[in-house]
């Protein structure tokens, strides 16, 4: 039953994917309503079920907060160290060359999360069908934007159309492969919690340091700016009405 339910997360996904390369002709705006997806994604998705889930606390501050900033200062430092060994600080999009792997990285992660949604789904049903159902509507809701953005983020970072599609080919598939395995096992919720900690910092670097600039970028746009907004809404009231 989960796996089947989360084929619908499938589609939702592919979905999300093929409308980001479809309107690759605005890039400005496509970028601008991703980055208020992230925004989004983070403060109303990521970071409250990773505190939830990794309640334990670090010398007086929760794992999951920890682990949010240590994804922060990561991509920071990756990104930063890559700048600094090409000699420059230029614009972005005249410095792609070399950056792909941060692009393949965030995308992964994305994928990596939408495999611990459909575990969600799996354990969900464990727990009984009203319950699997629930998490089954939250997962499949959020999915759109998560095929959205696992396109935009690689070929932001200048990489090939092949490999945005395969990425996102497996960020589709994840959340099956995701339900068969929490239908049998249950990860720990600190293990759980600790990555979705780590991995909202990752999504809120790359969302604030390089796709908000690069969508203003010679696009000082009012409707970029609303996109932004609207896509942070969106989430917030796909998250509100799941719950």
């Amino acid at each position: 039953m989960a796996v089947l339910v989360a084929l619908a997360a499938l589609c939702f996904t592919l979905v999300g994917g093929l409308v980001a390369m479809r309107i690759r002709d605005r890039r400005h705006l496509v970028l601008g309503l991703a980055a208020g997806v992230m925004l989004g994604v983070v403060g109303f998705d990521l970071l409250p079920e990773a505190l939830d889930q990794s309640g334990q606390l670090v010398v007086g501050v929760p794992a999951g907060m920890l682990a949010a900033v240590g994804g922060f200062l990561t991509i920071h430092v990756v990104e930063r160290s890559l700048a600094i060994h090409r000699g420059s600080e230029g614009h972005f999009r005249s410095h792609q060359h070399g950056m792909q792997p941060i692009g393949l990285t965030a995308a992964s992660a994305l994928v990596i999360h939408s495999l611990l949604d459909g575990v969600g789904i799996g354990a969900g049903f464990q727990a009984g069908v009203s319950v699997g159902v629930a998490v089954a509507i939250a997962v499949v809701a959020h999915d759109f934007a998560d095929g959205f953005n696992t396109f935009t983020i690689t070929d932001l970072y200048g990489n090939a159309r092949s490999r945005g599609l395969i990425l996102l080919g497996l960020d589709a598939l994840a959340p099956v492969a995701g339900a068969a395995v929490g239908s049998l096992i249950r990860l720990p919720h600190l293990v759980i919690g600790v990555y979705l900690g780590y991995f909202a910092g990752f999504l809120l670097y790359i969302a604030t340091s390089t796709i908000l600039p690069e969508a203003h970028a010679g696009h000082p746009s009012r409707v970029t700016l609303l996109l932004t907004v609207c896509g942070a809404v969106f989430v917030w009231l796909v998250v509100g009405l799941s719950r």
